[in-house]
């Protein structure tokens, strides 16, 4: 259900709506425009006489109910787009294009920190890298835990990127989150419900990825999890649906980004990197990507990518990231947008 106030409706008016939404033990989420302020009312059960009984609240202007399954993602609830801050002039959602970039896996100080010093001098504002890996066998190289994230901070430190990496249980939310600038949902982790609670909980930005099966209006669901728990600041990511296709690690479903725009406010990355499983096809989709319209792309970069612990075959080199922002920059150019520049490295 959505509450319209009127434009000129007191701030003792919009406080008495809210508490007698939260008098129906309900949600209230503000959403305050150019001019007008709506209060999304969330929650079960919603009694067939709310409307009316919203309705002759004094400041209230019209009362709607919304049929979708999702609520705050949408725009109903949200009609202007999200713009998510991480501070220092690094935003997601705006009129420029972030670059995310990084190893797949966080191997060691050298490698980390190399990588930050050279995806920053070729144009990224984020740093991805995992500390803590999901892997499909449970042989493989699964990260160094805190002492990765610890790297991580370290790398941001030196050179003023923010920090991007996943988190896996509910019960590793609290310490990711004295490192990490945004937590990382990954694709097997997209429909973890307990994790999804637990990272809204934590109000700190959120991407989700894509699941490897996942319909759409899932995807937006899954979102809903997150914002439900009071945290606004969600990011989805594009990262390559399994199909029949085998030619690439995953298919690309690049009409994901118009078609979540359509549908909803929050800002769409994508993967290039996992949607292709193999970099020579990396730079193709990346710029795909940002012709459909996503408000940002994510790259796997590693200094000796022949030699990474994981995800060699889809990862950059230095000297291919630092060709291929160029070419992002000139695509989101020919669209009416940008490249978010990173600001000089803290002395």
């Amino acid at each position: 259900m959505i509450i319209v106030m009127k434009s000129d409706s007191t701030q003792e008016k919009l406080d008495a709506v809210v508490d007698r939404v939260k008098s129906f033990n309900l949600q209230a989420h503000l959403i305050q425009g150019d001019g007008q302020t709506i209060i999304g009312v969330v929650g079960l059960p919603l009694p067939p006489s709310l409307d009316e009984m919203f309705g002759i609240m004094p400041g209230v202007q019209t009362v709607l109910r919304v049929s979708k399954k999702y609520k705050l993602v949408g725009w109903d609830f949200h009609p202007q787009k999200t713009v998510i801050d991480l501070g220092d002039g690094v935003t997601i959602g705006g009129d420029s294009v972030s670059v995310m970039a990084g190893p797949c896996s966080v191997e060691s100080e050298e490698q980390t920190i190399s990588t930050a010093h050279a995806v920053r001098a070729a144009g990224a504002t984020i740093l991805r890298g995992g500390a803590f890996k999901p892997r499909t066998s449970p042989y493989e190289f699964r990260g160094l835990g805190e002492r990765g994230l610890q790297i991580l901070a370290q790398a941001r430190a030196e050179t003023g990127l923010k920090i991007i990496t996943e988190v896996m249980t509910p019960s590793d939310v609290e310490k990711v989150a004295e490192y990490t600038d945004i937590f990382q949902i990954g694709a097997r982790n997209s429909q973890n419900y307990l994790l999804l609670e637990e990272v809204g909980k934590a109000m700190k930005p959120v991407m989700l990825k894509r699941g490897l099966s996942m319909l759409i209006e899932e995807w937006l669901l899954a979102a809903e999890y997150v914002m439900a728990q009071g945290n606004p600041d969600v990011m989805l990511c594009e990262r390559g649906i399994r199909t029949f296709e085998n030619a690439t690690r995953n298919t690309f479903d690049v009409s994901a980004v118009p078609v979540l725009q359509s549908m909803s406010h929050l800002p769409v990355i994508v993967d290039p990197s996992h949607a292709a499983g193999k970099r020579k096809f990396v730079d193709a989709l990346s710029l795909a990507g940002v012709a459909a319209g996503a408000d940002g792309v994510i790259v796997e970069v590693h200094p000796e990518p022949d030699q990474a612990m994981s995800d060699g075959a889809q990862s950059l080199n230095f000297d291919q990231f630092a060709k291929l922002t160029p070419k992002i920059k000139a695509v989101a150019e020919a669209i009416g947008r940008g490249l978010e520049i990173p600001d000089s490295v803290p002395a």
